[in-house]
């Protein structure tokens, strides 16, 4: 029985919807036009395999897309990366439509996300929700994938770890290692990119056939 539910955020509970809309227009900006669809395909992968640090830069954000531009097919230029960067910092986060269930569930709900300790009043901004922890990598000193970092969230709540659902957008950062220490997992998976997955939603509104 689900006694407790733990939340990843981005990709989860909070997107940025102009993303990738902005890169496409940098992109088109110095003539290299690539489909919307395949620029989200493309930086998903690549957000499975590059580890995001708890505080983000330019120099963090200049690497990854021109890791994201060689899978496009675009070697990156100084005056593209500028250009991206210029066309995606600061781009306000948004929560998810469906994120509206969080005021349905009926047991207690946390979070923990590689993230740094403003989350907690972030997340205020948007949801008028009792989270019952926010736990932080930050403050964990412990990022996902590291199995401590679950273990040490498990230890926070009181829970067994078969009474936990964890609901997460990531296979590698979430689900693999969540389900490793015995948690219950859900990959939340609007777009699509894993139709072949047996633990997949596509609308946390069905987190509420698992409860």
């Amino acid at each position: 029985m689900i006694k407790y539910i733990f939340f990843d955020v981005a990709g989860t509970l909070l997107g940025k919807p102009t993303l990738f809309s902005n890169i496409q227009k940098a992109l088109n900006d110095l003539d290299h036009i690539v489909d919307l669809a395949e620029i989200k395909n493309k930086h998903k992968l690549l957000s499975e395999v590059i580890h995001f640090p708890d505080r983000t830069d330019k120099g963090f954000y200049d690497k990854f897309n021109s890791e994201l531009l060689y899978l496009l097919g675009i070697v990156p230029t100084e005056e593209l990366l500028g250009k991206i960067f210029d066309n995606c910092t600061y781009l306000p986060w948004k929560e998810y439509e469906d994120t509206k269930v969080l005021n349905e569930i009926k047991i207690p709900i946390g979070v923990i996300s590689n993230f740094n300790s403003t989350l907690k009043d972030k997340l205020k901004l948007f949801f008028d929700v009792d989270f019952q922890n926010v736990l932080v990598s930050e403050e964990l000193g412990v990022a996902k994938p590291n199995i401590e970092f679950y273990q040490k969230a498990l230890d926070r709540i009181g829970f067994e770890s078969n009474e936990v659902l964890y609901v997460g957008d990531s296979i590698k950062l979430d689900l693999e290692p969540a389900s490793k220490i015995g948690f219950n997992t859900l990959i939340i998976d609007r777009d699509n990119f894993y139709p072949n997955f047996k633990n997949r939603i596509s609308n946390l509104s069905e987190i509420k056939k698992y409860l």
